[in-house]
């Protein structure tokens, strides 16, 4: 066997593994997690489980790891894709939630940070801020380019992604749910983050019962 088919059979079955890590993980957190928990769930010995970890801290860690990869890849995509930074924004939760209710999924939430080392904590803390970063961008370029009305992004930032974040934690395979969860929730998240919601809210027409105008799911 070659070896990249011996590289594409590793990746592939680590992958499986780290998904059915974060569905332990998410369920039943990281005391009441154990390797067994997670070789029983694949069908697997313990001992197999130990050729791709050393022990159940790296595996939370690499957990962490590929959610945090898995959520780069789905904001650079709306970097791209979005022309605006509301539609940035739009984009970027969509294709996240895609990848979390997705075949991808699940990935872990970070819950768990306080039980890795300081090494491994400090790096998944880094990456989480620089993502948090990227977020916050997307609301300033939509607040300078007139899409999003002026906000606290550090604020706004926190409770966007607070929501979505927590996702993996109630989800449980419902493909009807998973469907309105990517449709739904990145307008229900950003509704209010429209220059055209501002310009209603600050006239009063929220108040005389007039909706908010959300973009257009086929937009997104």
């Amino acid at each position: 066997m070659s070896r990249i088919a011996v590289e594409t059979r590793f990746d592939a079955q680590r992958s499986r593994i780290l998904k059915a890590a974060a569905s332990c993980f998410n369920q039943k957190g990281f005391s009441g997690t154990s390797l067994k928990d997670v070789a029983d769930r694949l069908g697997l010995t313990d001992a197999a489980l130990y050729y791709y970890v050393k022990n159940k801290e790296e595996l939370v860690y690499q957990c962490y790891l590929r959610a945090a990869e898995l959520g780069k890849e789905a904001m650079d995509r709306a970097r791209t894709d979005g022309q605006s930074g509301l539609e940035q924004a739009q984009l970027y939760l969509r294709y996240h939630l895609e990848i979390m209710v997705g075949e991808q999924g699940p990935v872990a939430i970070m819950s768990e940070i306080p039980s890795l080392k300081r090494r491994h904590r400090n790096e998944v803390l880094e990456i989480s801020r620089r993502h948090s970063a990227a977020f916050e961008a997307f609301l300033t370029t939509g607040i300078t380019d007139g899409s999003i009305v002026d906000c606290n992004v550090r604020m706004t930032g926190n409770a966007v992604m607070g929501s979505i974040n927590w996702v993996p934690k109630w989800y449980h395979g419902d493909r009807d749910m998973a469907k309105n969860i990517v449709t739904e929730f990145p307008v229900i998240l950003t509704r209010g983050l429209g220059s055209d919601f501002g310009a209603r809210s600050s006239s009063g027409d929220r108040a005389s019962g007039g909706a908010p105008t959300a973009v257009p799911i086929e937009k997104l």
